[in-house]
């Protein structure tokens, strides 16, 4: 049940982290130097445009300062020779730290859709002593490019850095809101659209070590979701299917840890995070969990609260923060997207992709929520027969009581609407779809085609 603070604008969440050799003959070819033209995804219904880089190619294309792209079983992007030295005052700590580095800048890409708002996501290693920072720059319909924003300072761990994003960035047309760069408001109402963007990925690494960070994808998703308070009703595929994913409360951990903002409400994107983390068979190790006060249930949910939590957003809702979580365990991918329809998301859970989405409600618009909120995350896990969504909603009692059956055209409508009417009568925004996904980095053919279906891929 945790709203996201007023800055955030619409939310996206899902995943793409196919390695080269899990693309069967025709996948998308190599990103060639220059602007990247990519074809309208099918998912979305036309608002969304996904483009990440994750093969052996990709990472040869663009421009490098000081990174190597490494082939093998997941293709990656390293530092090779530093490109030189920089200092870096750790904002939340105030410690200053001389850290070596490289850079990676993508091809520029022609979004698909005029968007209006883009989310950046990420797959990397960044073992003790090092850390990344992923920037966006978009380019607007005169031709114009705005700054390098920053979209995340990043690190598995959180012994070197503090993991943030960083505000106050704005160009007067587009502004940085926690996780989301979006077209403000009135740049929109005068038809400024993202219409290209690029991203750039530094990499940090110690003076003088060797160990630095593996980035496995990057990429962004650009979206152009109309504002509406109902969207269409979507039609039930009439095939009841079950996800066996764990079931983990966010409320047992109330008041837990307030460095990480005090669990209960706070913890509901870590632990959607977690149940399907675990879904997919991998688990935070003992030695990881060390640190868990041993009184406390459940302590891979602490595990995950700390290792999204965002100094800046004071938080464990970033977006991004939790698709990178998600990719530090053993061959799993993460990504934030936006999906479409109720159809999307019946195509991925046949194929075994569970999601992470985000809905805001009044108490009366979702029966058997018991609860309202302004912002919350829940783990779809199936669906009946008469269509009707099954979640995993943390926002329960306790374990046992979290699988629900909601109504389909309410949870549908929740979910995908980008206008509200909170409980004062206030028009509020709607997170238009958002999900995050998680998948192994190596998924099944039935799995590519579902993620491909759905826009993703």
């Amino acid at each position: 049940m945790t709203a996201p603070t007023p800055r955030r604008a619409l939310l996206a969440v899902a995943l793409a982290a196919a390695t080269a050799s899990a693309l069967p003959a025709g996948g998308r070819a190599a990103a060639a130097p220059g602007p990247d033209r990519a074809t309208a995804p099918a998912g979305g219904g036309g608002t969304v445009d996904n483009r990440f880089w994750y093969a052996h190619a990709h990472w040869l294309a663009g421009t490098h300062h000081g990174t190597t792209a490494v082939d093998g079983a997941r293709p990656g992007l390293e530092i090779g020779t530093p490109a030189g030295r920089t200092e870096y005052t750790d904002p939340h700590t105030d410690r200053k730290s001389s850290w070596e580095y490289a850079t990676w800048t993508s091809p520029v890409h022609r979004s698909t859709v005029p968007a209006t708002e883009a989310i950046a996501s990420w797959n990397a290693r960044t073992p003790a002593g090092s850390w990344i920072q992923t920037e966006l720059r978009v380019t607007y319909p005169d031709g114009t490019a705005g700054p390098w924003y920053v979209m995340g300072r990043w690190a598995a761990g959180d012994g070197d850095i503090r993991r943030t994003s960083v505000d106050g960035q704005s160009d007067g047309r587009t502004t940085v809101w926690t996780d989301t760069l979006a077209v403000d408001g009135p740049a929109a109402a005068a038809g400024v659209r993202i219409t290209h963007w690029q991203l750039r990925l530094t990499l940090y690494r110690k003076p003088g070590t060797t160990a630095g960070p593996t980035v496995w994808l990057a990429g962004a998703m650009a979206s152009a979701v109309p504002d509406r308070f109902t969207v269409p009703a979507s039609v039930p595929s009439g095939r009841a299917h079950e996800l066996n994913v764990p079931r983990y409360s966010q409320e047992v951990h109330t008041g837990q840890y307030p460095q990480y903002d005090n669990g209960g409400e706070a913890w509901c994107s870590p632990t959607s995070s977690q149940m399907i983390i675990e879904y997919w068979g991998r688990k935070p190790s003992a030695a990881s969990l060390a640190w868990v006060d041993p009184g406390y249930a459940d302590p891979q949910v602490c595990h995950a609260a700390r290792s999204t939590y965002d100094a800046a957003y004071k938080g464990c809702g970033n977006w991004p923060f939790n698709a990178a979580y998600a990719a530090t365990y053993r061959d799993l991918g993460g990504v934030v997207t936006r999906l479409g329809s109720l159809a999307d998301l019946e195509t991925l859970v046949a194929a075994g992709v569970p999601a992470v989405t985000s809905q805001s409600f009044r108490r009366e618009e979702l029966t058997g929520a018991g609860y309202g909120t302004a912002g919350h995350l829940m783990t779809v896990i199936g669906f009946t027969a008469a269509g009707d969504v099954v979640a995993n909603d943390p926002n329960s009692p306790d374990n046992t009581s979290v699988r629900r059956v909601y109504k389909r055209r309410e949870w549908e409508n929740v979910w995908l609407r980008t206008k509200r009417y909170n409980a004062e009568g206030k028009t509020v925004s709607g997170s238009g779809g958002v999900c995050y996904l998680y998948a192994p980095a190596r998924p099944s053919t039935a799995q590519i085609a579902a993620l491909r279906q759905v826009g993703v891929l």
